[in-house]
């Protein structure tokens, strides 16, 4: 496991990965706004992991992959994961792809990548892609609707992108693939180059080469339905049972003719109740860290037998799986909430940011902080740091 200087990220200083800009004038120029490309971002950039680790990856069932094949007629198939190696072409096929998704979760050198891109906020953040090519292999012209950083670690891909207004999708083949594409731009990607796309502009990755890898980071942007619903859900799950006095009364309701109309006292009642539900922006901000910040259904930790109540001597840091995020009032993680304040609040917050605590910050936490970061360690939420005799590798 990487170990964690607990220094934040300047953020007015030039950077290699952005092209000679700092993360402020990056943010300011190029988020969801126009492309960038970067060559040599990352010099000497390597695959995460090696192309065997990655078949077999894919072959499991706690991992999200895909197989994508274009036959020779451009006809495309698709297969969705678990994908053992026997179902893989050969690799002298041309044409296919394979997709893994979240491999940050699983290899602790794709966690490590995320770090360079902590300039963006971490409730944005997704995961980590990795796409294995055949030559000739990609997965057509489409659209993202998420900010991108596409890194290329192995072999050579040839980018064509483009900005499109009312895109209409194929609708002879599984993909959402665009119907009509005109690249305006063309760049060819080597290992250690970098390409960031914004949402809405169109691209077409081919692998020039086969062993083509490309590193995608992506970045959560949730549809107001889609947070809604889960919001909703999640404040009602939390509601605490009501007393008798709030149940709906109707002791003036005179008799009625039209028994299927709704009564308009009713609804006052009902919209009431939802609005004291909501009441507050504490209510829908708790609901929205702990969503946030909640694992993804094929995350899951292993329990460990030691805490940190004893002597630390190179502090901790948060498993690769663990999502944390905080807000004025309260601290996330892995879809917990709870009420932070003074120095707990700052120390809490440093781990979030830096996703790790040093000894000595570790030594300036509360009794009550430090037993739940005791209780986090056990779960496996938490590790220490390298160097303690029993941390992860």
């Amino acid at each position: 496991m990487a170990q964690h200087d607990n220094v934040a990220m300047d953020i007015d200083r030039a950077l290699p990965l952005l092209g000679g800009l700092s993360p402020a004038q990056f943010m300011r120029r190029h988020w969801h706004k126009r492309p960038l490309l970067v060559r040599q971002a990352l010099p000497g950039a390597q695959p995460p992991l090696p192309r065997a680790a990655l078949f077999a990856l894919a072959a499991r069932d706690d991992v999200e992959s895909r197989l994508i094949v274009r036959g020779v007629d451009d006809d495309w198939r698709l297969r969705q994961g678990p994908v053992p190696r026997r179902a893989l072409p050969p690799l002298s096929q041309p044409g296919w792809t394979l997709l893994v998704q979240g491999l940050d979760l699983h290899v602790e050198a794709a966690h490590d990548l995320l770090s360079h891109f902590r300039f963006v906020p971490a409730a944005r953040l997704d995961d980590v892609m990795l796409s294995y090519a055949s030559e000739g292999g990609g997965v057509g012209p489409h659209i993202d609707s998420y900010d991108v950083f596409l890194l290329q670690v192995h072999g050579r891909r040839r980018w064509q992108v483009a900005r499109m207004s009312g895109p209409r999708l194929r609708d002879d083949v599984p993909l959402k693939m665009l119907a009509h594409f005109v690249p305006e731009q063309e760049w060819l990607l080597e290992p250690g180059d970098m390409l960031y796309l914004p949402p809405g502009w169109a691209h077409d990755g081919v692998a020039l080469d086969g062993d083509c890898m490309t590193a995608s980071v992506g970045f959560r942007a949730p549809r107001a339905d889609e947070l809604a619903r889960a919001l909703l859900a999640r404040v009602a799950d939390d509601l605490p049972d009501s007393d008798h006095s709030l149940r709906y009364r109707d002791p003036r309701q005179p008799a009625t003719v039209a028994a299927g109309e709704v009564p308009e006292a009713l609804q006052r009642f009902a919209r009431a109740a939802v609005a004291r539900a909501l009441a507050g922006d504490e209510v829908l901000d708790r609901a929205l860290g702990e969503w946030l910040t909640e694992p993804k259904p094929q995350v899951w930790f292993e329990a460990r037998h030691r805490g940190v109540k004893g002597p630390v001597s190179a502090g901790v840091v948060l498993d690769r799986r663990t999502r944390m995020a905080y807000d004025g009032r309260h601290v996330f993680i892995n879809g917990e909430s709870l009420r932070a304040g003074g120095r707990d609040a700052r120390l809490m917050h440093g781990l979030a940011d830096q996703r790790g605590l040093d000894a000595k910050s570790l030594r300036q936490l509360s009794r009550e902080a430090r037993d739940l970061l005791d209780d986090w360690l056990r779960g496996g939420w938490l590790h220490p740091a390298a160097g303690e005799s029993d941390a992860p590798d």
